[in-house]
């Protein structure tokens, strides 16, 4: 079955005294583009963590934003009162100096000084990086579970499209038919313009046989049909068979060969119905294209 690149997970998990949130985006791109966002905390083991994230998700921009909030203990900023006493002497002296009064409002004055408040994101013990970790395979794994659901519909979307351009391809032979005859008709009609000019009827019909040789598009049918086949196969892969460069690459390889036949076929129709039906196999082939890039 197939996946989709485009995803959303979020996971959580606490320690003693911290809880982490992580959410985890993803859209599609050709390979894996991805960007953390983690609190300072836990920079040192963000190179885990993404090493995770990567042997998880394969392919897609994906976006990780961690947030920490503190649940116990004592809280990490404080006050830098040493500071703030030598901030305080210099406002006086100043003061005296100046001639002008001191604040009215001195805890307002000091803190809104650089330097005032220090905080320590030293702390973070083997509880807080298995809570940060935990955080990360539950937001991974509901973003796989996202993929599996979206990749149900990529499914059944491509089923149904590759059902309408076989559907199409069968409405091709009775119009297929009628071509010989009418460019029989058309070139004796043209023939029988040209008066009392002779010509050979037998060099005439082996002219006609080799003209409707180049049209003729059974090849292209047959093609079209074993690539069809073969998209179905593919996308019914089971895990262990998939390819290595992922099964949306694949995919989009097989949709410009059917490209390939459709337009070929639109060349030889020579024949305004079989022109209408190749415009609508396109139609279906594009919007089979648009999806194959959600597809992992």
């Amino acid at each position: 079955m197939i996946l989709s690149m485009t995803g959303f997970g979020r996971g959580s998990a606490s320690s003693s005294t911290k809880k982490i949130t992580v959410d985890v985006k993803s859209l599609n791109s050709k390979q894996l583009d991805l960007t953390m966002r983690v609190p300072a905390c836990f920079r040192e083991i963000e190179l885990e963590a993404r090493s995770r994230v990567s042997s998880r998700l394969e392919r897609g921009k994906v976006e990780l934003n961690a947030v920490s909030e503190i649940i116990g203990g004592e809280t990490p900023v404080q006050l830098n009162t040493e500071i703030m006493a030598g901030y305080k002497d210099q406002i006086v002296r100043m003061s005296d100096a100046l001639g002008i009064p001191e604040p009215a409002d001195w805890f307002a004055t000091l803190l809104r000084l650089p330097d005032t408040l220090k905080s320590d994101t030293s702390d973070l013990d083997k509880a807080d990086v298995e809570a940060f970790l935990d955080a990360v395979a539950i937001a991974v794994d509901a973003l796989v579970d996202f993929r599996v659901a979206e990749g149900r519909k990529l499914y059944d979307f491509f089923v149904s499209k590759i059902a309408n351009i076989s559907g199409l391809l069968e409405q091709v032979a009775p119009y297929e038919q009628e071509r010989v005859p009418r460019i029989k008709a058309r070139l004796e009609e043209q023939l029988s313009r040209l008066g009392s000019i002779e010509y050979d009827k037998g060099r005439l019909e082996q002219e006609l046989i080799f003209y409707i040789e180049k049209l003729d598009v059974t090849e292209e049918k047959t093609r079209l049909r074993a690539h069809l086949n073969y998209f179905l196969e593919t996308m019914g892969a089971p895990e262990g068979d998939r390819p290595a460069q992922g099964q949306g690459k694949k995919l989009g390889f097989i949709a410009q060969e059917m490209g390939r036949e459709i337009n070929t076929l639109g060349s030889k129709s020579n024949h305004a119905e079989m022109q209408k039906i190749v415009v609508r196999m396109k139609d279906e082939l594009e919007q089979i294209k648009e999806q194959v890039l959600n597809v992992l």
